[in-house]
């Protein structure tokens, strides 16, 4: 047994009640007439082709294509990953002009490397209550649309938040018809209920994105990707997606995807989920959890009921204290937290007990609660949030070419004014707090320098050495 063995088996004999992706929590039920390893396979007579489909592949994206109320549907092997970057390469118009959110998956960031295009930033809006950019400027955002060739909408975000995608569509269709909108929904592939935020293809978006193992039941690394309208040719996704995908492609994602779309249809298991969600909601007083009262304020349009945001702070603990106390006591693993936010993640695998049990465990926390509460708390947040606001550092150049120019490792020490190569995000919360191009900016390098915070895309930080543009 190998070492990655023996940490999976342990693990999954510690028996933790899973409030993180993906959406099936392990639970056999989804998987019980399954043929493992056998459904293994790959290209074979009778099984149909996934970039040529025709046969029982085809028909199975059809099937899908009809229960989320999209023309086309594509199974995805890569992950939400390859959908945001072939919805790029699909627009076919290099070096312009798109308009994203600072907040968007970092896999948008590397589409902009693939094609060449150069973003232009849609501003976000910071919750005070949580200490995150949970919103989105909807209004100061018009300034930015024109000069745009297209227009990527992250919704909902990581935490459940939805911005009002329908302001900015009917905005297209009075001033920009022919212009593609393009929506990563890959935290809401659930939205097929009327009990949920509307999907962004019912509101009219022509590429959408559903990462299927995060809430449904699909496995791990399975995503769709779904088109409708006539903005975006056909063709140019299909050929994005096979440049992009794996050529062996898993029947094991692809089944689990056909059958994830059936088992999202069932109103009941939801509705007994958001049942005990609101009976926590009602119960734990003295934390603050993030509810549907929050939708209209700070650019929230909607609060996605099924993803439960804690901040700790009343209570006077470190969000890390009251996670080991829920891991230790409750068997409760969220899907992340920061120095004073709890994300957890319900799931079509998601049990009552198990949404009971973390309204046990968090109103076990507030009796624990420090002394003072919010006075005594001071704010544990990694940095002030308004990093993640305009005005951002300076884009010097796209992020193809920042990627693709001669570079250099420097001391972080003597980086300031230099072009970054590299993305780099404080996680949580995973938003960039420099993007490849652009330069490096007093404010910037006082957060680089912090010791306390966890990074993504700094490959070298360990010794606080930072790739530029050699040179420039």
């Amino acid at each position: 047994m190998s070492a990655l063995d023996q940490a999976l088996k342990h693990y999954l004999e510690q028996g933790y009640r899973s409030f993180h992706t993906p959406g099936h929590k392990g639970k056999k039920e989804f998987f019980a007439d399954w043929d493992f390893p056998g459904w293994d396979l790959t290209e074979l007579p009778g099984l149909d082709r996934l970039h040529c489909a025709e046969g029982v592949v085809a028909q199975a994206q059809r099937r899908v294509a009809e229960i989320f109320g999209a023309e086309e549907s594509y199974f995805l092997v890569n992950g939400a990953t390859v959908g945001n970057q072939a919805m790029f390469l699909a627009l076919a118009k290099p070096r312009a002009k798109v308009l994203i959110q600072r907040q968007a998956h970092r896999s948008v960031m590397s589409a902009l490397v693939l094609t060449g295009q150069m973003p232009e930033y849609l501003p976000g809006v910071v919750h005070p209550d949580f200490n995150l950019p949970l919103g989105v400027d909807c209004r100061g955002g018009l300034s930015r649309l024109r000069g745009t060739s297209a227009w990527h909408f992250t919704y909902p975000s990581y935490f459940g938040t939805t911005m009002n995608l329908g302001f900015f569509l009917q905005e297209r269709e009075r001033n920009f018809p022919d212009l593609p909108v393009l929506v990563d929904q890959a935290h809401g592939a659930h939205y097929v209920h009327d009990f949920f935020p509307a999907s962004a293809l019912q509101l009219g978006a022509d590429l959408v994105l559903h990462s299927s193992h995060k809430t449904l039941s699909a496995l791990t690394q399975a995503a769709l990707l779904h088109v409708q309208g006539q903005r975006i040719e056909r063709s140019r996704v299909r050929q994005a997606l096979e440049l992009l995908e794996s050529s062996s492609p898993s029947y094991l994602l692809m089944a689990s995807l056909a059958r994830a779309a059936e088992f999202a249809r069932v109103r009941e298991r939801w509705l007994r989920l958001r049942e005990e969600v609101d009976l926590l909601r009602r119960r734990v007083c003295g934390l603050r959890l993030l509810t549907g009262a929050d939708a209209g304020s700070y650019g929230i349009e909607e609060v996605d009921w099924s993803k439960i945001l804690v901040n700790t702070r009343p209570i006077g603990l470190k969000a890390p204290e009251c996670v080991e106390i829920l891991r230790q006591e409750f068997h409760i693993e969220p899907e992340l937290w920061d120095e004073e936010n709890i994300l957890f993640v319900l799931g079509i695998g998601n049990s009552p007990d198990e949404v009971r049990a973390l309204s046990t465990g968090l109103q076990v926390l507030v009796r624990r609660a420090a002394p003072g509460g919010f006075k005594a708390a001071a704010r544990v947040g990694f940095t002030d949030p308004s990093i993640f606001l305009p005005p951002y550092p300076p884009q010097r150049c796209s992020p193809r070419e920042a990627f693709l120019a001669p570079k250099q490792p420097i001391d972080l020490r003597d980086a300031l004014g230099r072009i970054s190569a590299e993305s780099i995000s404080p996680y949580p919360p995973g938003i960039p707090l420099i993007v490849m191009g652009e330069e490096i900016t007093p404010p910037v390098l006082e957060v680089l320098k912090r010791p306390d915070i966890h990074w993504q895309g700094w490959d070298d930080c360990s010794e606080k050495k930072i790739w530029v543009l050699d040179g420039v």
